[in-house]
């Protein structure tokens, strides 16, 4: 099986060394680099092209919300975690709004947190309850006049259920590269720069109710 490649970003060494050590632990996952700031990251993924990063919000030089912004634009097959010490609206809508897979607390247990690294290795979305309801009341999905097709509709139900793009083939019975073109056609439609965003959406014109999108990102 192949492992998850992580991309570690604080600018405390202490955070990173105890994360790496942490995840060590996990055969399944390997991290490939370290980095200080989201400058740094953002270097460090062009070159070294991780499945995940991991990034911290308030870092000198380049914070995360712009780290992760860059990341998703220049790099979009890379998934971002956003990880801070507190869950504050702003932040959780910033972070999503820039393309974040996900976001959790410093505080997150072990288990959850691998648990959430593979779901982002896999292209799955999976939101907290506290952050989905955060971003509910906050985040102002686009409505778009260009209409999706039945195919591009049902992709993105499956995305708001949890579905990654080789559960998505499997259940249309069609190759994963053609279910990338969806996703991405889709996004493109709706302006939207993530599948967290893609799920919020759903939710927002009743494809899902808030409970299968919890269940799901559980």
């Amino acid at each position: 099986m192949d492992k998850t490649r992580l991309l570690l970003c604080d600018d405390h060494s202490v955070v990173r060394q105890g994360l790496k050590m942490f995840l060590a632990l996990d055969d399944r996952l390997e991290v490939i680099g370290e980095a200080s700031n989201g400058a740094v990251a953002l270097e460090m993924v062009g070159r070294l092209d991780p499945d995940v990063v991991l990034m911290d919000l308030l870092m000198p030089v380049m914070d995360g919300i712009t780290a992760i912004r860059e990341i998703k634009t220049r790099y979009p097959e890379v998934e971002v975690i956003a990880v801070t010490s507190v869950l504050e609206d702003a932040k959780v809508m910033s972070a999503m709004q820039a393309g974040a897979m996900g976001y959790l607390l410093k505080d997150t247990n072990a288990d959850e947190l691998v648990e959430a690294i593979h779901a982002a290795g896999r292209g799955e979305v999976r939101l907290s309850s506290e952050a989905a309801k955060r971003l509910m009341r906050e985040v102002q999905t686009p409505d778009k006049s260009e209409s999706l097709t039945p195919r591009e509709t049902e992709t993105l139900r499956l995305i708001a259920k949890g579905y990654a793009n080789k559960l998505i083939a499997r259940e249309f019975n069609i190759e994963e590269r053609t279910v990338k073109t969806h996703v991405s056609n889709l996004l493109s439609k709706l302006g939207l720069r993530s599948r967290t965003q893609a799920a919020l959406y759903a939710l927002k014109i009743g494809l899902v109710d808030l409970e299968t999108l919890l269940q799901d990102s559980a």
